[in-house]
């Protein structure tokens, strides 16, 4: 048996801006009741919300405030994710992985942003496994990552035990993403870790699921913290002598001769058929009509849905019709306050994962929510690091 305690933090947040101080303070709590936990996931976009205004160059203060996180409590942290403002102006939607001595081991860059509504948002083009000394090896996918596959085939070719994956999923097709959740456990003989947001980062029903595709644990849609022992005996089990003692898939694959012809660019006539990657609009190909979008047309926001400036995509409304409402002649006017506005980031080169010395807060002290630039860091310790190419 090879047990390892994960807990997935499925928090009420906000899409708008700084969440650190009640990840905190949620973190603080879980360790409290639940100090056997060795590893603690959050949501996707949790610490800054869905906004590219809030990208910041890593490292920096959002990825130091989870150092002190793993350091406070001695555990592997993933930091759900957040916008990195990388070289040349690029946006990737980027995980941390940090050891308990607050070392960053890997950055994991999404894969396929959520396109075409995660506007702006530069593709990864690595995969990352990290290794857990005497544990195993755990592999990151972040929310539509999973819909593709070929990734987390990958990271379970690298060696990967445990899929790591956390997701914003707001919309109707969260119950879609169980489902593959639960084929990607079973296919490629692994656990998978998938946790949601709630509020305006999700709507729940995180799960973990083990290597023969079965649910251990499915959250509701509220906020709730998920401490589940896994043991990555099982999988190694599965991948001997197969899923409940049938199916061997990642040995299937791994013997196979078949040759896909679409990885090598052939037989795409169909796909180039299928049209621009567009966000549909009223009107299409199967007849339906509607009104056509004019610029008078006002519009209302769409939580998650955002362009490459931080703003909302979103419908077409028509503009409502003013209606003139009397002024009393002792009316006395409301002055106009200015909109606040965001402080922005200046732009840094992305840097390698810094070896980041140990650190330690004050005892009984909470680290502060945000905290200077870390000391000359140390040699790396803890995970080995390893990835591929995409």
């Amino acid at each position: 048996m090879q047990p390892f305690a994960i807990a997935g933090l499925q928090l009420q947040l906000s899409g708008h801006g700084n969440n650190l101080p009640r990840m905190h303070e949620r973190l603080d709590f879980l360790m409290a009741v639940f100090p056997w936990v060795q590893m603690v996931v959050f949501s996707e976009l949790a610490a800054c919300g869905w906004s590219p205004a809030h990208a910041q160059a890593m490292p920096g203060p959002a990825e130091q405030e989870f150092q002190w996180m793993a350091v406070r409590h001695k555990v592997w942290l993933v930091s759900g994710s957040h916008f990195e403002l990388a070289e040349g102006g690029k946006v990737y939607n980027t995980a941390s992985v940090i050891d308990p001595e607050g070392v960053v081991v890997a950055r994991h860059r999404k894969l396929f942003p959520f396109l075409p509504y995660e506007q702006g948002v530069s593709a990864g083009s690595n995969f990352v496994v990290f290794d857990i000394p005497d544990v195993g090896r755990f592999g990151v996918s972040i929310c539509y990552d999973m819909w593709f596959p070929e990734t987390s085939r990958q990271l379970a070719a690298m060696g990967a035990e445990v899929i790591i994956h956390p997701t914003l999923t707001s919309t109707i097709d969260r119950d879609v993403e169980l489902s593959i959740a639960r084929a990607t456990a079973a296919t490629n003989q692994c656990f998978m870790v998938d946790i949601n947001g709630v509020g305006d980062v999700g709507n729940g029903r995180s799960v973990v699921i083990g290597p023969a595709g079965d649910v251990i644990y499915q959250a509701g849609t509220s906020e709730e913290l998920i401490p589940i022992e896994v043991d990555l005996a099982r999988v190694r089990r599965s991948r001997e002598v197969g899923l409940r003692g049938l199916g061997q898939p990642l040995k299937s694959f791994r013997d196979s001769t078949v040759r896909f012809p679409v990885y090598a660019g052939e037989t795409r006539e169909y796909l180039e058929t299928l049209g621009p990657l567009a966000r549909a609009e009223r009107g299409t190909r199967a007849g339906i009509r509607g009104v056509v979008p004019t610029p008078e047309h006002a519009t209302i926001p769409v939580p998650g849905m955002i362009d490459s400036t931080g703003h909302a995509l979103v419908p077409t409304l028509p503009a409502p019709v003013p209606v003139p409402v009397p002024v009393p002649a002792h009316a006395v006017p409301v002055p106009s306050h200015p909109a606040a506005v965001l402080p922005a980031v200046p732009h840094a080169s992305l840097e390698a994962p810094p070896s980041v010395a140990p650190l330690a807060a004050p005892p009984g002290q909470f680290a502060p929510s945000i905290l200077p630039d870390f000391p000359a860091h140390a040699a790396s310790q803890g995970a080995e690091v390893q990835s591929g190419d995409l």
